[in-house]
């Protein structure tokens, strides 16, 4: 009988080393990195692709016709746009707070099928060979019993401080895969160094493979309060088509802990095979420059970007023309609302900037000008004393809540696609160049029945414009 691979994807983590574009409102494994790809729809088609479903079969393994995404409950509609998106469908958990890996992957491994070999993948990683990829993960199920967990890893290529080690004995002829006999937590440059002397060493990618009864069982030895609240948030949350929400008051209760320190490090039987692609975490914007090649100076780019008489700069530009002259070992980001100047020697600094800039509380710490809503988007272009205006689009069948403002009104203007609109207790269609306007405190709703998207300029007058100015009265999406 062939095995089943099941794909678990952890959509967790807030990414705060890749600020400006990485922000907690859009963590990096749902910004649009690559070709207006995001890296979590790169990592559901690295499975469910037409060309991996066929290497899977060819070597007598199948994958399930679902993954599961696990993920915080604050993305759940970008994870759900983003699996619509991909070449997979996928079960959803959804966890009210974060609980970091352990608990996630207990929850996952309670939703599966106990006969699937569960492939635990972090949703911001970087693979540059699908096919390599999809070997080592047919090699890793072939070394998996039921009691072993597989762990992958990658071949070091210079002496990181940002990664875990794995130290493995030597295989034998007939194994194809290492025994690890250490797991080694982030080390200082001298360890680094030291370690990637070693051919025995390995970086750990933070993937690992088992059957769900193992996790389970391990956890029950070495981390049971973590296992015994995730159940209890697992029986007791709410389920609505293919998405199980967590239930609140036990996942506050659990303690947050790695599957590093709950598990791999106490399991006995620990087994690692070796990635047969490159592999990065794009940890920092150092990592992520690297995924782009270097001109002759080596300065590196995406975006509108020029360099004159510049040296090793990056640069990342979302929409302005970025010139960088006579620079060195610098990397410049440009966002519409952000602009980050850092020395390359500086990167890991990055997240003590996001605290400061929330101690201070600067919006930009952790939201977008542009944020993404289940019904589409909304791009905030202006404000001022008593003004705001966005840019609203309304994606096909998109309905925005039943609402009303206590401390704002607003001006409708379509400027492409067309609108139904209710306001107060009447409903009508507004079409391109068309307009209306919504006086305070009176319920109102935007929404597009149609085919193509809606986009209008939202022009609010006031004396306040935050998002908790909104009291909702029905909205199809579930949000209080």
């Amino acid at each position: 009988m062939s095995k089943k691979i099941c794909p678990v994807i952890l959509c967790g983590g807030s990414g705060t080393r890749l600020w400006p574009l990485s922000r907690k409102s859009l963590p990096k494994q749902f910004v649009p990195f690559f070709n207006d790809k995001s890296l979590l729809q790169i990592t559901l088609n690295r499975f469910f692709s037409k060309n991996s479903l066929i290497k899977f079969n060819n070597a007598s393994t199948e994958l399930a016709d679902q993954a599961i995404c696990v993920g915080s409950l604050h993305h759940k509609f970008l994870m759900q746009d983003i699996v619509a998106e991909s070449d997979a469908s996928s079960q959803f958990i959804l966890e009210p707070l974060p609980r970091n890996t352990s608990a996630a992957m207990a929850a996952a491994c309670l939703m599966a099928d106990k006969n699937h070999i569960l492939i635990f993948c972090p949703s911001d990683h970087f693979i540059n060979d699908v096919e390599a990829y999809i070997e080592t993960v047919i090699s890793g199920s072939f070394a998996l019993e039921k009691n072993a967990i597989v762990a992958l890893g990658a071949q070091p290529t210079f002496p990181s401080t940002a990664y875990g080690y794995m130290d493995v004995f030597k295989s034998f002829d007939d194994q194809h895969f290492f025994n690890v006999k250490e797991f080694i937590e982030k080390p200082d440059l001298k360890k680094a160094q030291q370690l990637i002397s070693s051919k025995n060493v390995y970086w750990n990618a933070g993937s690992f493979m088992a059957y769900p009864e193992t996790i389970l069982s391990s956890l029950e030895k070495f981390a049971p309060d973590i296992l015994n609240q995730v159940k209890n948030a697992y029986q007791n949350g709410e389920i609505c088509n293919s998405t199980l929400l967590l239930e609140y008051d036990s996942m506050q209760k659990c303690r947050s802990e790695s599957i590093d320190y709950a598990v791999m490090e106490k399991h006995e039987d620990v087994r690692m095979v070796p990635l047969k692609s490159a592999w990065s975490d794009i940890g920092s914007w150092n990592a992520l420059a690297d995924l782009f090649v270097a001109d002759s100076n080596g300065n590196r780019s995406s975006g509108k970007a020029h360099f004159v008489d510049a040296k090793n700069t990056f640069v990342y530009s979302m929409g302005r023309e970025v010139v960088a002259v006579g620079t060195q070992d610098l990397f410049v980001v440009e966002t519409p609302d952000a602009i980050l100047v850092s020395n390359i020697s500086d990167a890991e600094k990055i997240r003590e900037v996001v605290n400061m800039l929330e101690k201070a509380e600067i919006t930009q710490a952790h939201s977008h000008r542009k944020v993404t809503r289940p019904w589409g988007v909304f791009d905030s272009i202006d404000q001022g004393e008593r003004f705001q205006v966005k840019r609203i689009i309304v994606k096909p069948g998109g309905r925005l809540s039943l609402q009303k403002h206590s401390k704002r009104a607003e001006h409708w203007i379509v400027v492409r696609g067309n609108a139904r609109v209710t306001r107060g207790t009447d409903i009508f269609e507004l079409q391109e160049n068309q307009s209306t306007y919504i006086p305070l405190g009176v319920k109102h709703r935007l929404e597009n029945p149609y085919s193509k998207p809606l986009e209008i300029i939202e022009v609010q007058s006031g004396s306040y414009f935050g998002e908790d100015d909104i009291e909702r009265f029905d909205d199809i999406y579930g949000r209080e």
